[in-house]
């Protein structure tokens, strides 16, 4: 598959990588020779210098044949124009655009993004996948990390593991024998810095971070089994009344189970514009870093803080203050991943990357074969696929131990006929069945194979 990458940012570079690594034709694009560099020395990718919007500069990429455009520069403009341009002068057939501004994604004017007005095929907003993020990490407080799957049938935890864990040193087949009735499975373990796929016989150990693919009903067993206790969410405050801070907080709002949100905003106009759009929710504005401010935003019996303003060192900086002040578990937005080691020290529990969010949401939307959701785990370490098998899938027909997975890939759910089903040795892949997949990032080439990859691209929207 021939792709053209506009934008060579973290996302941008993300993606690239991915795709080049999968043996894709891939074609990077940016006004900033430095990060074109950057791209082409660490990548097996192409690099073209020049504003992506701009035809000759798309024609130098190859758009002549190219099958796909991604377009993720950091403007919202030039990110429309290049999918515009991509459509009407060379006849590209996917279009892929990062869009941050709300006015653009308002439902109300979701006709524009057809293909006789503008035509972009699909339109990702980081703003919304990371307040969808958020709101995540709020139903499942004990877990540093978690993503749906299968509709919400089922969910990946990620889980940090305590010295009072009820089941440290034990193999992993040996609690397959103790909780026989728990849809669980153990799918990925982080030791020491380093992320691997599991064996029957590993035991688990004080400080690993595990991934846990469940049943949405046996989350709550799950987590005591690991040694973590859910308490209830009932009061949220959020430092940040930004695109995100808003979302979350309109998203709050109409919850069933009534969360009691706060909202702090350092900016005037911003919070009067979330004051504005809020009903129920209380803005206060002033800096989230002020001790008088959070005791006014009552921290002390808050049950968590969320701290998604713009900058990452002021969303630590809040998170930590405000676990000082007495506020329990603290969820911070952060940017830069060379942030995330300082999170334990700092006593944060779980974070966001708006990068990988958005990474996780394009490569969901550009896979091959019957791929309906991704999500990218780590620096790109790992993926986690959910697909449809095809019939002409090497897998379909056949028990999960007789399929010839790579070492780094576990299935960790399964969805037959609407039920979701805990994987065995013996269950039988059949076509139709939904699979939850757990592979290493070199393993994944191969895990697209067993899935049937289709040579038609465009098989990769969501199904």
């Amino acid at each position: 598959m021939k792709v053209i990458i506009c934008g060579a940012g973290q996302v941008g570079w993300q993606i690239a990588r991915h795709l080049s690594g999968e043996k894709n034709d891939v074609t990077v694009v940016d006004n900033n020779p430095e990060l074109v560099r950057r791209a082409t020395d660490s990548l097996d990718v192409q690099g073209i210098t020049g504003f992506a919007s701009y035809p000759d500069i798309l024609e130098r990429a190859g758009a002549r044949d190219a099958d796909m455009v991604i377009a993720a520069t950091f403007s919202d403009e030039v990110n429309m124009v290049t999918c515009q341009v991509a459509h009407s002068v060379f006849a590209i057939p996917r279009k892929i655009a990062r869009l941050r501004s709300q006015s653009y994604l308002t439902a109300i004017y979701s006709d524009l993004y057809r293909r006789d007005h503008l035509p972009i095929d699909v339109v990702i907003s980081p703003e919304r996948e990371v307040a969808e993020a958020a709101l995540q990490r709020l139903s499942a407080p004990a877990a540093f990390d978690t993503e749906n799957f299968l509709g919400g049938k089922a969910q990946l935890l990620g889980i940090q593991l305590d010295e009072d864990c009820p089941v440290l040193n034990t193999p992993l087949r040996q609690l397959t024998d103790l909780f026989s009735t728990l849809r669980a499975i153990v799918v990925g373990v982080r030791r020491e810095a380093t992320l691997f796929a599991p064996e029957p016989g590993d035991q688990l150990f004080a400080g690993d971070q595990i991934y846990i693919c469940t049943h949405r009903d046996d989350i709550a067993r799950t987590m005591e089994i690991f040694g973590k206790s859910q308490t209830k969410q009932e009061r949220v405050v959020i430092i940040g009344g930004g695109n995100v801070g808003l979302g979350v907080a309109e998203a709050l709002e109409t919850r069933v189970d009534r969360i009691r949100a706060k909202m702090i905003e350092k900016n005037r106009s911003c919070a009067e514009r979330a004051a504005n759009a809020l009903e129920r929710t209380i803005v206060l504005h002033g800096d989230g870093l002020n001790s008088e401010l959070l005791a006014e935003a009552n921290i002390k019996r808050a049950d968590a803080v969320l701290a998604v303003t713009d900058d990452d060192k002021t969303n630590l900086l809040a998170a930590v203050r405000a676990k000082a002040e007495g506020c329990p578990m603290a969820i911070c937005l952060v940017n830069d991943p060379t942030l995330v080691p300082l999170m334990k020290p700092l006593g944060i529990d779980a974070y966001i990357n708006p990068r990988a969010t958005t990474v996780s949401s394009i490569l969901r939307h550009i896979r091959h074969g019957r791929v309906r959701q991704i999500y990218s785990i780590g620096d790109a370490e790992a993926e986690v696929i959910e697909a449809q098998v095809l019939s002409t899938s090497p897998i379909a027909g056949q028990t999960i131990r007789d399929i010839d997975f790579p070492e780094g890939v576990l299935v960790g759910m399964l969805l037959k006929d609407d039920k979701v089903v805990k994987p065995s040795g013996g269950t039988k892949v059949n076509e139709g069945d939904v699979v939850v997949i757990f592979a290493m990032a070199a393993d994944v080439p191969e895990v697209e194979r067993l899935l049937q990859v289709s040579i038609d691209f465009s098989d990769g929207a969501p199904s």
